[in-house]
């Protein structure tokens, strides 16, 4: 049920330089890991547990579609049964994934989402069109009393302005969003369900749109302020009460020009412009919609690579776009989490043209067939080599760190790599430090843990504006 991403822009030589990690960076922020298939297989799931254990990430988040769970989903009537009993649904394509994370210790953050059973829907004319918040309230009530305090942390609906997963979005003249005020009902039902579940006190993000609006997507700003009943000015309209949430939730997706792209619409929010979103909460606040400042969660994101042939980069610029985006989201204290989606590229269909091969998603840190790209050591110790003027910034992170711990960075100029200096990390593993501008330089981080073990990070190249 994945959206194919919007059209993508050709990819540009070079991107923008980011400016020196910000003074009061959000050096709390956690990484959250999301593989589906590979943690709903049986015979990956462990397997897939123990790599994303082993770059030493700890949360996963799991969206759990309405329609997988509920009875008779594809029926228009209704069966007979109690909506908020937990023995009426089939867990059993989720749990393993759930108690899997609990098992080790680790969070997990819950995204409960349409397609939801076709008697729910109005008219039960599909899986996607106008939810009934009554019955969602009496599903999410049935959620939390089976998993409880499992859930770290839950989210109402994924890209709830994607008509993937909610209809309409638009009025029949497409002209008016729809969709905001829809989602918005399903917001406060599923919260209504979380208390009435014996979650009183769960927290709850809202929000989980997507980055790009288009004339069938609504943007993610316009989508914000219809949830707030703002109007484009930020000023409240109607009679809607005050939203009360624990965080908003975002996908910032960029395209192939990279994590520094800045999309012309001022509606749209990818990685590069997440200020934004953050002036946007703001201003909501401001407004006396919601109930307290918000920190924003980057629930999903990834980086498309080769094979895909329309927003597919080449997968050393993977890895390199991966870090770098990642930095931009440290270098906001507004930004308290941080999302890898996926851990394989999804499959490819076969027997059709090329330009239709790749509908999913090629942000995997290995391909489909389950070989490594470079991603997969950039992920484990990214670096991100941003140049502004005569110097190079060097961002790294030693993410299996769990306390402060020294690192290598060495360069090459086209032959063996060099030590260019140790490094010492703060207590979550991260850096920066700054280097001389040297024409035809790239860089690595190397890192030996406790154990001895030591490990390689990709070869980063230089980006700047």
């Amino acid at each position: 049920m994945r959206r194919i991403a919007p059209s993508i822009l050709a990819v540009c030589a070079l991107i923008a330089v980011a400016l020196p990690a910000a003074a009061h960076a959000s050096h709390s922020q956690s990484m959250t890991f999301e593989a589906p298939v590979d943690l709903a297989n049986p015979e990956t799931r462990t397997s897939a547990f123990d790599e994303i254990s082993s770059f030493g990430v700890k949360s996963v988040r799991i969206v759990m579609l309405w329609q997988n769970v509920a009875p008779a989903p594809s029926s228009r009537v209704k069966p007979d049964f109690d909506a908020t009993n937990p023995a009426a649904y089939n867990w059993s394509g989720y749990d393993p994934q759930v108690d899997g994370a609990v098992a080790r210790g680790w969070k997990v953050l819950l995204t409960v989402s349409g397609p939801v059973p076709q008697w729910a829907s109005n008219g039960a004319r599909d899986n996607l069109t106008r939810p009934s918040p009554r019955e969602f309230q009496s599903f999410v009530t049935a959620a939390a009393r089976h998993y409880g305090t499992k859930v770290a942390r839950w989210a109402i609906w994924n890209e709830p302005n994607q008509p993937q997963f909610l209809l309409p979005q638009y009025s029949a003249g497409k002209h008016t969003p729809l969709s905001p005020r829809i989602y918005r009902n399903l917001f406060l039902a599923g919260q209504r369900g979380l208390r009435a579940g014996g979650l009183p006190n769960a927290q709850v993000l809202i929000g989980e749109t997507s980055p790009r609006g288009t004339t069938h997507v609504v943007p993610p700003l316009t989508f914000l302020r219809g949830v707030f009943c703002l109007n484009s000015r930020y000023h409240k309209v109607g009679k809607c009460a005050q939203l009360h949430a624990d965080g908003y939730a975002h996908h910032a997706y960029t395209t192939a020009q990279g994590p520094l792209f800045k999309p012309k619409q001022p509606n749209d929010v990818t990685i590069g412009v997440i200020g934004r979103l953050i002036t946007a909460l703001n201003r909501a606040r401001s407004a006396g919609a919601v109930d307290r400042r918000l920190n924003i969660h980057l629930t999903e994101f990834g980086i498309q690579s080769t094979p895909d042939p329309i927003v597919g980069v080449t997968r050393a610029r993977q890895s390199d776009y991966r870090s770098i985006a990642e930095r931009l989201a440290y270098d906001q204290p507004r930004v308290v989490a941080f999302s890898q989606y996926l851990m394989r590229d999804d499959p490819p269909k076969e027997g059709v043209p090329l330009a239709l091969r790749y509908p999913g998603f090629e942000s995997g840190l290995r391909t489909n067939a389950g070989k490594a790209k470079p991603a997969l050591t950039g992920f484990r110790l990214p670096l991100a080599a941003l140049r502004r003027g005569s110097r190079v910034s060097l961002w790294g992170l030693v993410r299996p760190a769990t306390a402060s711990t020294t690192a290598t960075v060495e360069y090459t100029s086209g032959g063996s790599f060099k030590k260019l200096f140790t490094v010492k990390t703060n207590s979550r593993g991260y850096f920066t430090r700054s280097t001389p501008f040297r024409s035809g330089r790239r860089y690595r981080l190397v890192w030996t843990n406790a154990g001895g073990q030591s490990f390689h990070g990709t070869t980063t190249s230089v980006y700047r504006r």
